[in-house]
């Protein structure tokens, strides 16, 4: 009987050093730095056990020993959830750090520009074509409804979300600017303040000349003139679809259309772009500066003029600038 006890006992001992050596390799291996040569990002799917999120991880060299991470996760940090999502992984990252990062649900940022002047159109296929969003776009989108700037997003939010922030941020720049505009402006709503800034955004790329472009069009439309645009006459034949591709005729200037400001006084039915901030505030506080016209100067900027003998000047030597360049 005690021979059977001294066995059991040395079973015991054994078994005890065992699973202690067992541990303290496990714990070594968890703590230890992983073979990961560089960072990388990985994309952790929606609804995957940690067995398999411990396989993806060990094929893209993250670690090692997939079940380190696994006996980890259900033990050590039983009390904490996995995330799905996008994560990245720095150099030599150990199985430790691999769990915290998991669990922290810290994702990768994504970041969509969304310049100024834009069609809806376009940024709809912007959207469409960019990686890492989810799903195609169902809610309504009209032309200058969608505010210009940096959109910062995760993996898997979808194309719906980022629209509708595109159109809130348009809303909530409205609801900040219009409360303030100068007084007597001649448009009376916040959809005629869109379409007279998308004409703006359009018409120059220079901030310095923003306010002085709308004081011009502000001018015309007191004294009922026609705005005479070019970039309204190119929507009225493309409707923002794409862009023209060429310059406009004089056939195209006489080609009849809502959006055509040579033929029509008054500002057209809607906007031809999504404007940006600079534009509306340019809108809602134009230059007063008694201008009437303004041509392109050569040199990416334009040249303004309070009369049509001095207009006539300066598209004249615009033209005369045109023919130096010509081979």
């Amino acid at each position: 009987m005690g021979r059977v006890l001294r066995w059991l006992g040395f079973l015991v001992f054994l078994i005890v050093i065992g699973v202690s050596g067992v541990g303290f390799w496990g714990y070594t291996e968890f703590a230890r730095p992983g073979p990961l040569a560089a960072e990388k990002i990985i994309v952790i799917p929606r609804g995957v056990g940690i067995e398999r999120i411990a396989i993806l991880l060990a094929r893209h060299n993250v670690i090692k020993i997939p079940l380190v991470l696994s006996m980890a996760a259900r033990t050590v940090a039983a009390d904490k959830a996995l995330q799905a999502g996008e994560f990245t992984f720095p150099e030599a990252v150990s199985p430790r750090d691999v769990l915290t990062i998991l669990q922290s649900g810290k994702q990768v940022v994504r970041r969509l520009t969304v310049a100024e002047g834009l069609t809806s159109a376009e940024i709809l296929d912007r959207l469409k074509r960019t990686e890492g969003l989810a799903g195609g776009v169902t809610v309504p989108v009209q032309e200058g409804q969608l505010l210009p700037e940096t959109y910062h997003f995760t993996f898997g939010d979808t194309r719906n979300t980022l629209v509708k922030r595109m159109q809130s941020g348009m809303q909530k720049a409205l609801a900040m600017l219009w409360p303030r505009r100068s007084p007597n402006l001649p448009f009376s709503t916040q959809e005629e303040a869109v379409i007279l800034a998308s004409i703006v955004e359009k018409e120059t790329g220079r901030a310095a000349e923003r306010a002085r472009v709308a004081g011009v069009f502000v001018n015309r439309l007191r004294l009922n003139m026609r705005l005479q645009s070019d970039p309204t006459v190119a929507y009225g034949l493309t409707r923002g679809r794409q862009e023209l591709g060429r310059a406009l005729t004089r056939k195209d200037l006489k080609t009849p259309s809502s959006y055509n400001t040579y033929l029509n006084k008054g500002l057209p039915p809607a906007p031809i772009a999504n404007p940006g901030r600079a534009s509306l505030e340019a809108v809602m506080h134009p230059a007063d500066t008694g201008e009437l016209y303004f041509v392109a100067d050569g040199s990416g900027g334009h040249a303004f003029a309070r009369s049509l003998t001095e207009h006539n000047r300066n598209v004249a030597n615009w033209r005369k600038l045109q023919k130096t360049k010509q081979p």
